[in-house]
């Protein structure tokens, strides 16, 4: 008869545990976390180290549950003090990931780099973004893989820099205004040209000439230095310039075909020059209720600039802890827009049905 010891395979253990591990003078140092709460921690969300811990332990096995010894805590790190020591291996630990929670990191910075490379490219035939479908399947196509130690806009831009060498797309175009005395409205001019910049509507009301052009995003560094010698100056309008309509679909079974098209001739300039003076409308109206709203706020009241809403004073402190705050707050790292309470619950549903369902999955 077999001597083994059968234990049962169906057993999740440590299933609302995070480790964070720290090697230090040879010795290996473990503590217990809450899931989620480490990256909050790092990133200065949470600041409640309770919130964080699952103990004030130090283990050199959480799995096994052993705990490190007192020597050796104070070998390592010079004292016996178990919450300074929590806190050094929070800021310098490594967090241990499973696999199944890597895949689920990875797949959503996938969607987010997507995004963001839908928001900032058109289609040069009809000057419409790609569908987020459409996308991620040029990505697969170049065999793109999502590093985890770089931010999603970083990589995004490197994807465009790829899809640009071998599909029909390009970076949308900036809207920008550009403002120079009258006597110096020619050297502007000259300078535009230069930038091969689509002039879309020109002001010379004022005493200073105010000049809406798109140009491409990769010269707007440049343009405030290059702008002191007519004393102009430059605004950004919009990130990026979209024609109206929805997103480009007509090319999505076919874009293999259409890699030779891509200097075909553009949208006309009257369509281009309607799309950009509403979007610069709406853009200016948007802007006009963002500081109407800002200026109307009370002593007692706070600007959530993560989640774009107005928060009184004494619940502050509790939305920054909320999961919406939170949620927001790493859309906003990466480049992302703000989601609503509600848009944000049906998020993080989504995300946890998706990764219990991977958990059946044989």
């Amino acid at each position: 008869m077999s001597r083994t010891l059968v234990q049962p395979v169906g057993q999740k253990r440590l299933t609302n545990v995070a480790v964070v591990r720290l090697r230090k003078t040879g010795q290996r140092f473990e503590i217990a976390c809450f899931p989620n709460k480490v990256l909050s921690w790092r990133t200065r969300v949470e600041k409640d180290l309770d919130e964080v811990l699952q103990s004030h332990t130090v283990y050199s096995n959480v799995s096994k549950g052993v705990l490190a010894k007192s020597k050796d805590l104070t070998k390592a790190f010079g004292t016996d003090d178990l919450t300074k020591i929590c806190v050094e291996i929070l800021e310098k630990g490594e967090l241990q990931v499973s696999g199944k929670e890597r895949e689920a990191q990875l797949s959503s910075q996938f969607r987010d780099i997507a995004t963001i490379v839908m928001e900032k490219t058109i289609n040069p035939e009809t000057r419409r973004p790609y569908t987020m479908t459409m996308i991620e399947r040029l990505m697969h196509e170049i065999h793109f893989a999502v590093d985890p130690n770089l931010t999603s806009k970083e990589q995004a831009l490197k994807v465009i820099k790829k899809l640009i060498e071998h599909f029909p797309i390009k970076r949308a175009p900036l809207t920008a205004r550009f403002t120079a005395p009258k006597s110096n409205l020619a050297g502007l001019m000259e300078k535009l040209d230069e930038w091969n910049a689509i002039v879309i509507s020109k002001d010379e009301s004022g005493s200073q000439s105010s000049l809406v052009c798109e140009i491409e995003p990769s010269i707007l560094h440049s343009c405030e230095e290059r702008l002191k010698d007519v004393q102009g100056r430059v605004e950004v309008l919009s990130v990026s310039a979209h024609a109206e309509g929805g997103s480009s679909t007509d090319q999505y079974d076919n874009v293999e075909d259409n890699v030779e098209k891509v200097h075909s001739v553009p949208a006309t300039k009257e369509a281009a020059a309607i799309a950009q003076l509403s979007e610069t409308m709406q853009k200016q109206s948007l802007s006009s209720e963002v500081e109407s709203q800002g200026q109307a706020l009370g002593k007692n009241q706070k600007r959530c600039k993560e989640c774009a809403i107005v928060v009184e004073d004494k619940s502050y402190r509790d939305h920054c802890k909320s999961s919406w705050h939170k949620h927001n707050y790493t859309r906003n790292k990466n480049g992302l827009p703000p989601l609503s309470q509600e848009e944000c619950l049906i998020e993080i549903e989504m995300a946890e049905s998706n990764r219990g369902m991977k958990d059946y999955d044989y």
